[in-house]
C-alpha cells in the first residue's frame, strides 16, 4: 500500500471529515442489501466495490483500493489507493496516490487523473485523455494560499487593533508615536527588556508551584502582547515617515509599510522583530513620562491694567490724603440723617 505525504495527509483528514458528516447516518460499504437504492459510495478505509448489479453516482474512497465492476455516473475518487475499473465509469477517475488500471470490458469515458500513467489492457477503453497530478505543484499552491490568507487576517486584526487604542486613548497612542524622537535610547532599551525577557520571565516563573499560573497566563498573553506592541509600532513608523499627517493617517501609512514587508519570507519576520520592540519600548517610556509629569495648575488671575499718565491738559484728581481736612466730605450728616430716618415715629395721642 503505498503512504501518503504529510501535505496530503491533511487533505485526505479533512475530506475524510467531510465523508464522515455525509454518512453520519449511512451504513458501511457493502452493509446494505441488494435492493436497496444507493446513489453516493463513500469510503473512509478498507475496499470500496461497485459490483455489476450495482450503479452509483460517486464513489470515494480515502485509503484503500477502489473496484468498480458495475457502473458509476460521476466520478471516482481515491486519495491512497489504486483504482481498478472493470465496469463502467461515464465521469473521471481520479487517484491522487495511486495507479488507475482500466482491465479488460472496463470502459471510461471521461479522463483520469493520476501520478502514474493509467494501465489500459487490451479490450479496455479510456475515452478520454491522462493528465499528471503533480503534488509538489498542489503544495506549493496551497502554501501560497495559506500565507496570504494568513497576512491578510493579521493585516485587519491590526488595522482594528490600532483604532481600538485610537478611540481609548489616544494621548497615550500619540505620545508613544512621538516617545522615538525624543527618547530612542530608551525605547529601544525598554523594547528589547519586554519583547525577550517576558516570555524568560513566563518560563522562570513555571518552574515553581506558586507562580505556574502566573507563567502560563503570561505565556497565554505573549500572543496579545506582541500583537499591541507590533501595532504601536505601525504609530511609530507612520510618525516618522508623515509627521504632519494626522494621527491615523500616520498610522495606517505605517501599517502599509509594515504589511507589505511582511510579504518577503526573511525580512517580514525581521520587521516584525523590530516593530514589536519599538512599539513596546515606546509604550513603556510614555507610559512612565505621562505617570511622572506633575499635574497642570489653575492659571493665575489676570492682574488689573494700570493706569498710564494723564494726557497733558486733562484735570487730575488731587490725592485725597493730601487734601485739607475740611475740604473731605464727611459722612456724619448721612449717617444722622439716616438714624432719624429710621427712628420709629410717636404714637398719637387719644382725643380729650
Amino acid at each position: 500500500m503505498h503512504t501518503v505525504s504529510r501535505p496530503w495527509l491533511a487533505v485526505a483528514l479533512l475530506l475524510a471529515a467531510v465523508s464522515l458528516v455525509v454518512l453520519a447516518d449511512a451504513p458501511a460499504a457493502g452493509a446494505q442489501a441488494d435492493d436497496e437504492p444507493r446513489d453516493n459510495l463513500i469510503v473512509i478505509t478498507g475496499r470500496a466495490e461497485v459490483r455489476e448489479d450495482e450503479e452509483f453516482d460517486t464513489v470515494f474512497i480515502a485509503d484503500g483500493p477502489a473496484v468498480v465492476d458495475g457502473t458509476v455516473q460521476d466520478a471516482v475518487i481515491a486519495l491512497n489507493g489504486d483504482v481498478l475499473v472493470q465496469g463502467t465509469v461515464e465521469g473521471d477517475v481520479t487517484a491522487f496516490d495511486g495507479r488507475i488500471v482500466i482491465a479488460s470490458g472496463g470502459r471510461v469515458e471521461g479522463d483520469a487523473l493520476s501520478r502514474k500513467r493509467p494501465i489500459v489492457e487490451q479490450g479496455g477503453r479510456l475515452d478520454g485523455s491522462w493528465e499528471r497530478w503533480n503534488p509538489s505543484a498542489w503544495s506549493w499552491t496551497t502554501t501560497v494560499f495559506a500565507r496570504l490568507a494568513l497576512w491578510l487576517a493579521v493585516s485587519v486584526s491590526v488595522l482594528v487593533l490600532g483604532m481600538i487604542l485610537w478611540l481609548l486613548a489616544p494621548r497615550m497612542m500619540t505620545g508613544a508615536a512621538g516617545a522615538l524622537q525624543r527618547r530612542a535610547g530608551p525605547v529601544i532599551g525598554w523594547g528589547l527588556l519586554l519583547t525577550i525577557g517576558l516570555p524568560i520571565a513566563a518560563v522562570v516563573a513555571m518552574v515553581t508551584l506558586v507562580g505556574l499560573p502566573l507563567g502560563l497566563g503570561l505565556l497565554l498573553a505573549l500572543a496579545l502582547i506582541y500583537g499591541i506592541g507590533y501595532t504601536v509600532g505601525a504609530w511609530v513608523l507612520g510618525r516618522v515617515v508623515a509627521p504632519r499627517a494626522h494621527p491615523v493617517v500616520a498610522f495606517l501609512a505605517g501599517l502599509g509599510i509594515l504589511r507589505v514587508v511582511a510579504l518577503v519570507p526573511f525580512v517580514g519576520g525581521l520587521t516584525w522583530f523590530v516593530a514589536v520592540v519599538l512599539g513596546l519600548g515606546a509604550l513603556a517610556v510614555a507610559g512612565w513620562g505621562a505617570r511622572g509629569e506633575p499635574e497642570p495648575r489653575p492659571a493665575a488671575e489676570p492682574a488689573p491694567p494700570t493706569v498710564g499718565p494723564p494726557a497733558e491738559g486733562w484735570p487730575t484728581a488731587e490725592p485725597a490724603a493730601e487734601r485739607p481736612i475740611a475740604d473731605r466730605p464727611t459722612a456724619e450728616p448721612a449717617a444722622a440723617g439716616a438714624e432719624e430716618a429710621t427712628e420709629p415715629a410717636p404714637p398719637p395721642r387719644p382725643p380729650g
